[in-house]
């Protein structure tokens, strides 16, 4: 393969083609096998629309929307400079009558080489993604994912798949074929009678599990609706719930409750209206999706199900690193899958990204200070005593240090700063490390911290200014992520030797933006002058910005 993880600046892509959406995923990917989300994407493409059980089609309608889907996707790619991209389909193309046909259009007019996953192969690279999420790999796993058109049981322990199944029960599929209808008490038999036949029950009755993980769309909406309340007609302005108490589980009881109000025929009329803006686009078949989990969960005797935020483009991904290195250890780096677990969860599309894009701007600029001090004798030295456990710190406060907005935006720095030290989500931290990575979210805006500041009784004297350094990187990546219509090209020395230039370019996604007006270098310094004067105190050398004429 010619993907070259060695470059720290690897982009990688997954695109899953499924029955109800086509969604792809970005990632920057690193030698170790560690990864990094960079961008999401999501079209809702309902290939399985229409098509019929005994003669299962693509149509033509459908199809027009997956070439446009795919063209989006390749626009975005082309202009991110994505090094390589792994096309996937499954349930609807795997099914389908005319899928060659499909597959022949879809390379003449995009050129994407799709490949069609077994159902048994699709299950086994959601359980590898799920292995990337959740700190699980010593146990044996039952992983149940629920796609639109089938749903993908598989038993996994360290790495390995010890059972795999993929059963023709989707929540599309059953929509179209009972929800529609009014037909919910046959949609129960016939999923019944799908799972006793297939040989399920005893498969997973001789092989066992210790925990379930529900990795798909549809069970990580039913999850939220269990913690927001959905049943218990909590769904109010103020949210009532403590944030702390959040474990992403959720009960065999927690399930029956939102089924029951889903199929409830007496709701009052305004209920249609509140379910769709509750579960959004998926409204239209959260009611199959989840009447089909309770089904599972009586069926094999599930008490309690665990959701993971990662699924079959993680998994399509760790594969990809996992063929370009030959160390690369699936069950590496649990540290940072608590990291980006804990993120994920707080965060919502919009903050990941935002999160996402402050990592990236500080791990460049921390990169461009090391480099500085390794190539130039200087009495400060700064940088030399860094690591790569400290860039790991810096890099897991930015993708941190927005999580407070969940509960508010007034002091949410603070409230970031709560839930990191007072979760005991950071798996494999030290308590030292957690506080450390806590303090960077704290302090990432408002004041910036001193020499002596109580805070810092836990560091020792050197690590005091350690410390102020990454605060320093953090607020100005911040800064620099948040300042409108720009984003962080390079750090650089500038020529007069005084100090740094903060070099910035015009980002491309937000000159698209309707009534952009281009900034000028003044009003980009105005933005960062507080940050600047920061750097300035801490370095002892100044810090510019340029911005060159983007072309």
């Amino acid at each position: 393969m010619a993907t070259d993880i060695s470059n720290p600046s690897n982009l990688l892509a997954a695109v899953d083609m499924g029955t109800n959406s086509f969604k792809m995923l970005v990632v920057r990917a690193e030698p170790n096998g560690r990864f990094l989300t960079i961008d999401r994407l999501k079209e809702p493409v309902v290939l399985g629309r229409g098509m019929n059980s005994n003669t299962p089609t693509i149509n033509l309608e459908a199809q027009h929307r997956a070439i446009s889907a795919l063209h989006k996707f390749k626009h975005f790619l082309h202009n991110q400079q994505v090094n390589h991209t792994k096309f996937v389909a499954t349930s609807a193309v795997r099914e389908a009558v005319n899928k060659g046909e499909f597959l022949s259009i879809i390379e003449e007019e995009t050129s994407c080489k799709v490949e069609i996953l077994s159902g048994e192969e699709e299950a086994r690279l959601v359980y590898i993604g799920v292995l990337q999420f959740l700190p699980i790999y010593e146990k044996t796993v039952l992983t149940i994912d629920i796609g639109g058109g089938s749903t993908e049981f598989v038993v996994g322990k360290q790495g390995n798949v010890i059972f795999a199944i993929s059963l023709k029960l989707g929540h599309v599929s059953l929509t179209e074929g009972f929800v529609k209808n009014g037909e919910v008490e046959k949609m129960r038999e016939y999923i019944r009678c799908v799972i006793y036949e297939s040989g399920l029950v005893e498969k997973i009755r001789d092989v066992g599990f210790e925990i379930v993980v529900g990795s798909s769309g549809t069970i990580r909406s039913i999850e939220k609706a269990v913690f927001m309340g959905y049943a218990q007609e909590l769904m109010s302005a103020v949210v009532s719930y403590d944030v702390f108490k959040r474990n992403w589980k959720f009960s065999r009881k927690d399930l029956s409750c939102v089924v029951e109000k889903l199929c409830d025929k007496d709701q009052r009329e305004d209920e249609d209206v509140r379910r769709k803006r509750f579960f959004k686009r998926r409204s239209e078949f959260i009611l199959a999706g989840a009447v089909l989990l309770s089904e599972v969960f009586e069926i094999l005797n599930i008490d309690e199900m665990e959701v993971s935020e990662y699924a079959l483009g993680e998994g399509v991904i760790a594969e990809t690193i996992a063929q370009c290195c030959r160390d690369f250890d699936v069950n590496a780096n649990a540290r940072w899958r608590s990291v980006i677990k804990l993120s994920s969860r707080f965060n919502n599309d919009k903050r990941m990204k935002s999160a996402t894009r402050c990592a990236g701007i500080a791990r460049e600029f921390f990169a461009g200070l090391k480099k500085y001090d390794e190539l130039n004798d200087h009495p400060e030295r700064c940088m030399l005593e860094f690591n790569a456990k400290d860039l790991e710190y810096l890099e897991a406060a930015c993708l941190l240090h927005n999580i407070g907005l969940y509960i508010g935006k007034k002091g949410y720095h603070k409230q970031s700063y709560h839930i990191i030290k007072n979760g005991d989500y950071l798996q494999g931290y030290s308590a030292e490390e957690v506080e450390l990575i806590a303090l960077l979210a704290r302090f990432h805006r408002k004041k910036f911290p001193k020499s002596d500041d109580s805070s810092f009784h836990v560091f020792p004297d050197k690590g005091k200014e350690k410390f102020r350094i990454l605060c320093v990187i953090i607020r100005i990546s911040v800064a620099v992520q948040q300042c409108p219509f720009m984003t962080f090209q390079r750090l650089e020395i500038s020529s007069c030797a005084e100090g740094f230039q903060l070099v910035l370019t015009e980002s491309r996604d937000r000159t698209l933006s309707t009534g952009y007006v281009q900034p000028t270098l003044q009003d980009v310094e105005a933005e960062l002058t507080l940050e600047l004067d920061h750097f300035e105190q801490v370095f002892k050398k100044k810090l510019s910005v340029a911005m060159p004429s983007s072309s």
